[in-house]
């Protein structure tokens, strides 16, 4: 606006050209200022519209307001202004009609037709791109300003306009009915057909927010390991792309009436890892049995909420959990809890009591800061840097890998800014190390490796991202519902690249590096598996590491004293205690470089059975076992609703052709099978009391 007011034409285009560029450079990013702006009136189509009546002010300003360059302007950026309101309906209506009420993976769809999406250049980030079209225009007018060559302005004008003309003409065709995805009571009529063909027995129930994958991939193995048919309900069509790799059929319902009305009658045991309010609209089905798994066995409040009182059964790893309910006193009965043991740490080495590489890796994996503001949640707001620090100028050298919790940062600002110095402690000291001559020789010597390893993570990841989606690419999520069926093939080379990557990325850098890891892989366990201790906070990831019987350390960042830290978390009876300065991390260590100095060893050990149950038989084998017992339980209950709803239908008429026509010794002949009739209009008897339909004659 100052350029267009001095007026300095050259300026002006420089200016221009920032806007452009810091406007694509923060969408590319991803970064919250764009939905800031949103909020405060200066969103993408005010930001374009502004550029360009700074545009008309320009040439005002340089006398031209009575040219016909400026009518041209003014007229040409009117139209592409107004032609802007056909695409945006033409791509939100493309869009609506291109989205199922469902999405599913693994889910044989062929009842329905279901056609390829657009290309994705068309669809993704189309305003953007609608909106760019104007450069043409505002470069042909500046051009045309600045040298007298008017021409140049009216090409510029009409490229734009045949520009935006052409994007509206490429998107009409796929308002086609044969383009569109089929009615939702079609899609939902092959749903239910697939689903009584498949008939699940056993389902795993998931919904929660864009950082809860998590919770939900933890499980993916072990429902395809469990005895039954499996099935896998979503509720949150975003978490779908977020979910691993899995041969489980997947269903994601996001509207609570179509889960309401999916024929799950064969479905016996409901498997729930996370306590969200969308649980409801599982919770209410009678005919199955309702389990709380949780995503993890830990002494946080989290491990005892007393919404836990909704479900049949609460299921726990060992004896620890049941006791946890006890104390907590929240109203889950002691009858309904189950001790399962923990199947997915079957991937988690046990320790062989010396250290994997020369030096010990210590692994720092905090949890997150949680909703509130209790110093005791996690370690990294007041020890986090203290306990790196210590670990990275231990006496004897140690490598750290640093593993921060996904959720970290996301409601505190303070939380984020630690993990990220922690991070930068990392990296400095990693830097620092590579500098020193006997970290230098060992570099030396294992470059090539290194290299070969760096070389194997691209070509397998590249693989992986050509076997992660099926069908071709740019396809939509209703397009990929029709080709993500379960391949065995497919399934078992993603297997064993993902084994291979894993292999690979360790051997990428050295053993004596200094590592932060984020992301979904190396996964938590491959971090296990890396190290020779651990130094956590009260959460799931401590008990996990139990499994492995390796030192580790727990930071008492309320300051409670170790004893009373022991006596409130469990978890914690076999742990070194740091405080928040972590002077106590020598003990750790000494306990890693020397068995002679590790006091805890026993400790350990008994308390890896008190937390995850004994080693016979395997988790695997005691979930199987609870699946059996819960189902049996509900086909039990299922049988007594049946018998009786039956005691109370009324008694059997007689049969009125049968009177009229006088046969026999003029008794009416008694019908066997009675039907229940019900008025359409009248809700159906399943609807008032939450019966399954089938058990309804």
């Amino acid at each position: 606006m100052v350029a267009a007011l001095l007026p300095d034409i050259w300026l002006f285009a420089a200016a221009t050209a920032v806007t452009y560029i810091a406007d694509w450079y923060l969408h590319q990013r991803g970064s919250y200022l764009i939905n800031r702006l949103g909020k405060v009136r200066a969103g993408l189509s005010i930001r374009f519209l502004l550029r360009q009546l700074m545009v008309i002010l320009l040439l005002a300003r340089l006398d031209l307001a009575e040219e016909p360059l400026f009518y041209a302007a003014v007229a040409c950026f009117l139209v592409f202004y107004g032609l802007q309101a056909p695409h945006g309906a033409l791509t939100t209506l493309i869009k609506l009609r291109r989205t199922l009420p469902i999405v599913t993976r693994n889910v044989d769809l062929h009842a329905v037709r279901i056609p390829d999406a657009p290309p994705r250049s068309l669809l993704y980030r189309s305003s953007e791109k609608m909106l760019h079209l104007d450069l043409p225009a505002v470069v042909g007018v500046l051009v045309a300003a600045g040298t007298g060559e008017d021409y140049l302005g009216y090409i510029g004008a009409g490229v734009t306009l045949l520009l935006a003309l052409g994007y509206n003409a490429l998107l009409v065709p796929y308002l086609r009915r044969s383009r569109r995805a089929p009615s939702a009571p079609a899609v939902l009529k092959a749903l239910d057909t697939w689903l009584g063909e498949y008939q699940p027995t056993v389902v795993l129930y998931f919904s929660g927010s864009n950082e809860s994958a998590y919770q939900g991939n933890m499980w993916l193995d072990t429902m395809a390991a469990v005895e039954g048919r499996p099935l896998i309900v979503m509720r949150e069509r975003n978490l779908v792309a977020q979910l691993a790799d899995t041969s489980v059929p997947v269903v994601c319902v996001p509207a609570g009436t179509h889960l309401m009305n999916m024929n799950l009658s064969t479905v016996r045991v409901c498997l729930y890892p996370a306590n969200v309010g969308k649980n409801i609209h599982m919770l209410r089905v009678p005919t199955m049995k309702h389990v709380f798994i949780g995503h993890g066995d830990s002494d946080k409040l989290a491990s005892v909420n007393p919404y836990s009182k909704v479900y049949d059964e609460v299921w726990t790893a060992g004896r620890a959990g049941r006791d946890r309910y006890a104390l907590a006193d929240v109203g889950v009965r002691d009858e309904d809890i189950v001790e399962v043991g923990r199947p997915q740490l079957a991937p988690i080495e046990s320790w062989t009591g010396t250290t994997r590489n020369p030096i010990p890796t210590v692994l720092y994996a905090p949890t997150w800061e949680g909703w509130d503001d209790n110093p005791g949640n996690t370690s990294l707001l007041l020890a986090g840097e203290n306990i790196v620090r210590r670990l990275l100028t231990a006496d004897s050298p140690v490598r750290v890998i640093y593993k921060p919790h996904p959720f970290t940062g996301i409601r505190s600002a303070k939380a984020k800014a630690v993990d990220a110095r922690i991070k930068a402690l990392v990296a400095k000291a990693a830097q620092d190390r590579a500098t020193e001559s006997r970290w230098a020789q060992e570099a030396s010597a294992a470059a090539a490796g290194q290299r070969a390893a760096k070389a194997e993570l691209v070509r397998i990841e590249s693989r992986l991202a050509e076997l992660a989606k099926p069908g071709r690419a740019g396809g939509d999520e209703s397009e990929e519902s029709r080709v993500a069926l379960a391949d065995p093939a497919r399934q078992a080379e993603i297997a064993a690249l993902r084994t291979e990557w894993n292999d690979a990325y360790w051997r990428s850098f050295g053993w004596w590096e200094h590592k932060t890891v984020t992301g979904a892989r190396p996964k938590l366990y491959d971090c296990f598996n890396q190290s020779d201790a651990m130094v956590s906070d009260i959460s799931s990831v401590v008990s996990d590491f139990i499994a492995s019987g390796k030192p580790y350390a727990v930071t008492d960042s309320a300051e409670l004293g170790a004893d009373e830290f022991k006596r409130q978390n469990t978890a914690v009876r076999a742990a070194v205690i740091l405080s928040n300065g972590a002077q106590e991390i020598d003990q750790l260590l000494s306990a890693v470089a020397d068995p002679a100095a590790d006091s805890l060893a026993e400790a350990r050990h008994e308390l890896k059975t008190y937390l995850l149950g004994p080693d016979e038989p395997t988790s695997m084998e005691q979930f199987d076992a609870a699946v059996r017992a819960l189902a049996a339980k509900a086909e039990a209950r299922n049988a007594g609703v049946a018998q009786r709803v039956g005691e109370q239908l009324p008694e059997p008429l007689p049969d009125p052709e049968a009177a009229s026509s006088g046969a026999g010794d003029g008794s009416a002949e008694i019908i066997a099978e009675v039907e229940v009739a019900v008025d359409p209009d009248t809700p159906s008897p399943d609807a008032e009391i939450g019966a399954d339909p089938s058990v309804i004659r």
